[in-house]
């Protein structure tokens, strides 16, 4: 069999149907398609033999990096060495020539002893076994490993939205998918970096390591920007922002329901209100006549601010040089698509 050439080879389909194994997982080229070197008369006697310096190193890559493999033979004389990717079932290079079909293999060699298998721009699909083969007689083969990573990604198809608008009190789940090899850690965060877990019954926040974050019973403090960041330790980690809004129906509270003034004093009206979406805000006045509904509008001697923070807006309502017609009662109002409140003030006059 050592008369027989590469030629049919190189002109045939490349497959593992090329390949046997034994009983002890040894795979070996069929001696009909793979020629064996003739022995020379040293190898005859057993020395000296054919060997392997040192182990096929296993390699760990990222995708898209390059990757190389290495097979130290002693002794090599006129034998030739293969490679061959056992997962593709696909020989890959047999010496100095390439015989699969992907251009992103190539073999280079080092005084005839080490001999590299070089991968360009790795894919996934090139993880797996790589066996480095010598025809000797009996053949040798040994084994390496390519192990390829993929820098964690997040699934935005599989994951919440980034931007999520929910009521008040009820049950809320963030998702975020992530992938990548190994397959990647996600942990949350706010963005504010306020602590995500608050001890008050009802309020429990879990999964907070997962990609999973669950609010039992959303509140109005959980508004805010989030950010889960998956990581698989290869590098870089990704992050998702995803903008909780929580609405509820405005609330109002009145710090000082009664107030008095000289005439000719001035007067400081206040209330706060809590709502989202951010709510119209207005005030009115029932005079000594018991007209109900004026709505105050600015002018010389009303002052009208309103200062937004957050969900919570001040309303102040500034009375300058205070008149007969400014004793009453004073509401502070404040609207928005899900309800309304109101809060009341009674201002009296004072000698």
């Amino acid at each position: 069999m050592s008369g027989l050439g590469f030629g049919r080879l190189l002109h045939s389909p490349v497959s593992l149907a090329f390949i046997t194994s034994t009983p002890n997982n040894h795979h070996h080229f069929l001696e009909t398609d793979y020629p064996r070197a003739a022995l020379s008369p040293a190898q005859q006697t057993g020395f000296p033999r054919v060997s392997f310096a040192e182990p096929v190193p296993n390699v760990t890559v990222a995708v898209g990096r390059d990757a190389a493999l290495s097979c130290v033979v002693d002794n090599l004389g006129s034998h030739r060495v293969a490679w061959v990717h056992l997962d593709r079932q696909m020989i890959l290079t047999i010496h100095r020539q390439v015989v699969a079909r992907i251009g992103r293999f190539s073999v280079s060699y080092d005084h005839q002893r080490t001999w590299h298998l070089h991968i360009r721009g790795v894919q996934q699909e090139d993880a797996g076994r790589y066996m480095c083969q010598v025809n000797s007689e009996p053949m040798i083969s040994q084994v390496g490993h390519v192990h390829v990573v993929v820098p964690p990604s997040v699934i935005d198809e599989d994951s919440s939205p980034s931007q999520l608008s929910v009521r008040e009190n009820v049950r809320v789940s963030l998702l975020c998918r992530g992938r990548g090899v190994p397959a990647p850690r996600v942990n949350w965060k706010r963005e504010d970096g306020r602590p995500l877990i608050e001890d008050l019954p009802g309020r429990l926040v879990v999964a907070q390591d997962g990609e999973e974050l669950i609010f039992s019973k959303i509140s109005r403090t959980d508004s805010g920007a989030y950010l889960c960041i998956a990581s698989n330790g290869v590098p870089p980690s990704v992050s998702k922002r995803i903008t909780l809004d929580v609405e509820f129906e405005p609330m109002m509270f009145v710090p000082h329901q009664l107030l008095g003034s000289p005439l000719g004093g001035t007067l400081i009206l206040e209330c706060l209100t809590e709502a989202h979406p951010r709510p119209i805000t207005f005030w009115t006045r029932t005079d000594a006549n018991n007209v109900n509904g004026i709505m105050l509008l600015p002018s010389k001697r009303l002052r009208l601010d309103t200062l937004h923070v957050g969900y919570q807006t001040q309303m102040r309502l500034h009375i300058h040089q205070v008149e007969a017609q400014d004793i009453g009662h004073y509401k502070c109002v404040s609207k928005n698509s899900l309800g309304e409140a109101e809060g009341s003030i009674r201002v009296y006059g004072t000698s």
